[in-house]
């Protein structure tokens, strides 16, 4: 039972602290689903399940999938929250398709939201297990004490970190130390960054990206309206980017500010529907899942590797090789990543090694790589960027006539995927 993709949408995807500072990836993620099923022309009683991902849950609503749903779906529609890290919605959409190839659905929305603005604060274990123990206490002296062994550190709030339980590297510390592993110069990571901003504001000035986006009117009083990614630096160049200084290694480093992904919010979805189903109601699809492929690798390693050792399973899965693929779409978490994959791609010795192949796998030609730029311009929040690589490649490859694309990215974890779409 092949599934469609009928219909897709996503919120502009901001800078956080800015215009979506206010709202929750709830809120993020009610403007994407709702979107998303007005463009598939699809009724909610028609949706079986929601599926919707997140990374930075809210504890005050750990299912955020069901939160969305109340809002926008019929109370009787099942959700569900899945977390892969900057995977997640590309988990949500691989689970919905299962739920259709096996028969149990006919119309999956799935999807992403992440508000890096309002990111949970925790304070430290000290100042938590006094906390729980204070609560527990019966008269005021019990709920007092606690509080008189601590000192003035604990409690200064834990600064959130985007590092490896595992490790306790930083995911830019790791692209730093790939960028040095595998040669990836400063120049060349600069250079794919500035790539990236260029082709988005061609895409952004000319409609292109518009045709994926859903207007935010932004409460409570409505008046700031966002329709467009603020991100995009139309104003970049290489000399500008060349002044920037490393973050993660000050002294030898080459991974900057400006050749890494920025914290984002945005949200976005995607309708997932079985192809009979489709053709019955008279709905033209965007395109076809024809198959996925997940990897995972030692995090202590090349951490965000990943998407070489997805690509060619999912290759294999669609019965192609690299040559058939039209279009790509790389997630950009850092300039030294895409590069340090692609070199992997196309490396024979790499192939041998790593993937017991006989000849590299390949890739596109740079070309036809991020056409619209990528995360590194667009930007990056978390949950939601597998959607929005999702709904830009069958965009793109509808403009073009493209048969077959390829979508990848790399997770937290060591983790990568890869999935493979196509056009009829």
């Amino acid at each position: 039972m092949k599934t469609a993709i009928v219909a897709g949408a996503r919120t502009p995807f901001v800078r956080s602290g800015t215009d979506f500072r206010s709202l929750t990836a709830i809120d993020l993620g009610k403007y994407a689903v709702r979107d998303a099923l007005a463009r598939s022309g699809l009724q909610g009683t028609e949706v079986d399940q929601l599926i919707y991902g997140t990374v930075v849950h809210d504890p005050k609503a750990p299912n955020i999938a069901r939160e969305v749903g109340l809002a926008v779906l019929p109370k009787g529609v099942p959700a569900v929250t899945v977390s892969r890290a900057c995977t997640s919605a590309n988990q949500a959409i691989t689970d919905g398709t299962h739920l259709i190839e096996i028969g149990e659905t006919d119309v999956v929305i799935a999807g992403g939201s992440e508000s890096l603005s309002r990111i949970p604060i925790t304070v430290s274990d000290k100042f938590s297990n006094a906390l729980v123990t204070a609560a527990k206490g019966k008269s005021f002296r019990d709920r007092v004490s606690p509080f008189s062994k601590l000192r003035p550190r604990d409690f200064v709030p834990v600064a959130p970190a985007i590092a490896e339980p595992t490790t306790g590297e930083t995911m830019g510390a790791a692209a730093e130390r790939m960028a040095k592993e595998n040669h990836i110069s400063r120049k060349k990571q600069d250079a794919w960054a500035l790539r990236s901003h260029q082709l988005a504001a061609v895409g952004a000035e000319g409609g292109r990206m518009s045709e994926e986006i859903s207007t935010v009117y932004v409460p409570p009083d409505f008046e700031n309206v966002v329709s467009k990614d603020n991100g995009i630096r139309t104003d970049s160049s290489l000399e500008k980017l060349g002044v920037l200084r490393p973050v993660f290694d000050r002294v030898h480093g080459s991974v900057t500010a400006g050749n890494s992904s920025p914290l984002t919010d945005g949200a976005s979805a995607v309708v997932l529907m079985n192809e009979e189903k489709m053709h019955s109601e008279g709905i033209e699809p965007m395109g076809y899942v024809r198959s996925w492929a997940w990897a995972a690798l030692d995090p202590s390693g090349q951490l965000l590797q990943g998407p070489a050792y997805a690509v060619p399973l999912a290759l294999d899965r669609a019965g192609l090789e690299m040559k058939d693929i039209g279009l790509m779409e790389m997630h950009e978490a850092f300039a030294a990543q895409v590069l340090s994959n692609l070199q992997a791609l196309a490396s024979k010795q790499f192939a041998e090694n790593e993937l017991g192949r006989s000849a590299a796998v390949g890739h596109p030609d740079p070309d036809l790589i991020n056409v619209m730029g990528g995360s590194l311009s667009i930007g990056h929040p978390f949950g939601a960027t597998g959607g929005r690589l999702t709904i830009t490649l069958l965009n793109e490859m509808g403009r073009r006539d493209i048969e077959f694309g390829l979508i990848t990215a790399c997770a937290a974890g060591g983790m990568g995927f890869a999935m493979v779409v196509e056009r009829r």
